[in-house]
């Protein structure tokens, strides 16, 4: 359904009865078929047009002057499907996981004391992305050595925190962040 309103005119909007489904104008016919075909192929009637393919192509074989041009009816096909199904996957799958780093950067952007420097990660290097996975880890080690595990750690005050002394009278190894908890 296309909203019209300040500054939305020809915009589109998702409705519960589309089940969330954008409904554009703008959408090309070509982007349109490609994800109806995309969403079609991942349900239990294409499947099942799958099956009744295999089993009509199985049954026919008589039909065929000999065995060879048999089998070359069902590779064609087969490599025909399997070539448009590679980029029909690659496009749901590319478009799914823009989604969700959609909506990781705004979680990781709303939540305050969240690091800002992983919004994006995903454009960042291998290096960098071995980088992270290192400083994370070694965090994670700080935070098992924690006893109260319903504290929330951070990137960038785990090690100071886990430094630190504990007050006196407190028996876990580092302190809990104020006004976070898990």
């Amino acid at each position: 359904m296309i909203a019209a309103g300040p500054g939305g005119a020809g915009r589109s909007c998702r409705s519960p009865a589309s089940g969330g489904r954008v409904s554009d104008a703008r959408e090309g016919r070509i982007a349109h078929i490609a994800r109806v075909s995309a969403d079609w192929s991942a349900t239990t009637a294409a499947f099942a047009a799958s099956l009744v393919w295999t089993l009509v192509w199985a049954v026919t074989w008589p039909l065929f002057e000999s065995l060879d041009t048999w089998q070359l009816v069902l590779n064609t096909a087969t490599s025909i499907v399997t070539f448009v199904m590679v980029f029909l996957i690659q496009r749901a799958q590319k478009k799914d996981s823009q989604a969700i780093h959609l909506k990781l950067n705004e979680l990781v952007a709303a939540v305050q004391g969240a690091s800002n420097r992983l919004i994006s990660a995903e454009n960042l290097t291998e290096d960098e992305l071995r980088t992270l996975d290192r400083h994370y880890r070694k965090l994670i080690q700080l935070a098992e050595q924690d006893e109260d595990v319903t504290g929330s750690h951070s990137v960038e005050d785990a090690k100071e925190r886990h430094e630190e002394p504990p007050p006196p009278g407190k028996p876990t190894k580092g302190k809990r962040r104020k006004g976070r908890t898990a």
